[in-house]
């Protein structure tokens, strides 16, 4: 494995006892800012996103997205002498972040109290769908299902339709950078002689925290509006939402400071003192006539390029609302590093997201390698632990290691 590198958070080791998604996302981010992150994997299969689509040569590019710049280490935590390791590893780290149901991590023998024991200083981060206290927190749990709960799923849809939800993850990967700010900040409250910290971080509480006006708005009419899903326009901002173009879909919004600008984008400033449009209130009250002379002018445009370029020279916000495949080749995502090149032994070279966090004193996108399960095994011993070789050698004997070079 590549050295670790020079990054911001240099010198904090991780025990990253992390699967999927929501932990791996926490863990992967602290990994690309330069801390060493030991990947605590279980025989005989490890990380079950090890086996998730798309896979190329025994590969998933889906592990290898979250868990690039790890070390692999599988160890059989059933085992006494599994226990052993782990406990040792507890010791020699700053942060351990895991994502087991509630309650599995205690029933192994390293709750919070056991691990704080083990290393005081150590911090904590325990990620889970609905947290891991209440009266929902022993139900089983993804993504979606803290969306539902949240409230958020509700809000998307058409008015009249069922409630959907967008095909990317955006609990689990959002919870993970949460859980990435609160070990950060957990660590600084230490390093400036505070006490070190359990961190309860849940996918319910942060969609929950996503609600931006819909919860005190209930509570401010005292009920009497309820937000609810709109399609594909905002309730309570117009124009705020998708039109259909000549080759796709548009996003516009004009807040009050932009409408004047909207206005002699698309060749009507009489509508700037219309009363019917003047104001926000105005113009949502006025919703479905605004809507059809905003489409009537996207449909009479020539392209959407040329929709959007008389738009943007008038400095209204508006986008293309891109395709993958439109997002995947954009020259601004892949000049910025948005979207990036990873090669990979296995893979060869992939498309994947970037990393979202730039710091102006170091390299973005550092190069980082997945590793197979395992295999740091006896580097993680020997050089963090101290293990002899023999010692690393029976434990590998007896199955208390396990490694997989085919994954």
């Amino acid at each position: 494995m590549a050295p670790v590198p020079k990054h911001i958070l240099n010198g904090f080791r991780v025990l990253d006892l992390t699967h999927v998604l929501a932990g791996p996302t926490a863990s992967r981010l602290m990994a690309e800012m330069g801390a060493e992150v030991i990947k605590v994997e279980f025989p005989p299969l490890g990380d079950i996103s090890r086996a998730l689509p798309c896979i190329k040569n025994g590969r998933s590019s889906y592990y290898v997205q979250q868990n690039r710049g790890k070390h692999s280490v599988c160890i059989d935590l059933k085992s006494p002498d599994g226990k052993a390791v782990l406990t040792d590893l507890i010791r020699q780290c700053d942060v351990l972040v895991e994502n087991f149901a509630p309650g599995v991590i205690g029933r192994l023998g390293f709750g919070w109290e056991q691990v704080h024991a083990i290393n005081p200083r150590i911090v904590m981060c325990s990620i889970s769908a609905l947290g891991q206290a209440g009266e929902l927190a022993s139900l089983p749990g993804f993504d979606y299902i803290a969306q539902a709960y949240s409230g958020v799923m509700g809000m998307i849809g058409d008015p009249d339709g069922a409630p959907s939800f967008p095909m990317v993850s955006l609990g689990d990967v959002s919870t993970g950078a949460h859980a990435a700010a609160a070990i950060g900040f957990a660590l600084l409250h230490r390093e400036r002689g505070g006490e070190a910290q359990y961190l309860d971080i849940s996918l319910l509480d942060c969609y929950t925290h996503y609600h931006e006006l819909n919860i005190a708005l209930y509570s401010m009419t005292d009920g009497a509006v309820e937000p609810t899903r709109c399609g594909s326009q905002h309730f309570a901002v117009c124009p705020l939402g998708l039109f259909k173009g000549r080759d796709g879909y548009v996003c516009i919004i004009a807040l009050q400071p932009q409408w004047p600008a909207l206005c002699r984008a698309i060749g009507r400033p009489d509508l700037i003192e219309d009363p019917r449009f003047a104001t926000n209130e105005a113009r949502v009250a006025h919703k479905e006539a605004l809507i059809d002379l905003l489409q009537d002018w996207l449909t009479a445009q020539p392209s959407d390029d040329a929709a959007l370029a008389a738009l943007q020279a008038e400095r209204v916000p508006c986008a293309p609302v891109l395709r993958i495949s439109q997002l995947a080749n954009h020259p601004h995502m892949r000049g910025r590093g948005t979207i990036r090149t990873v090669s990979d032994a296995k893979l060869g070279d992939v498309l994947m997201p970037g990393m979202p966090l730039r710091f102006s004193g170091f390299v973005h996108n550092p190069p980082l390698d997945a590793l197979h399960l395992g295999a740091s095994n006896e580097q993680v011993l020997r050089e963090v632990l101290g293990y002899a070789p023999e010692r690393i050698a029976a434990l590998t004997e007896q199955g208390v290691l396990f490694a997989n070079p085919d994954t």
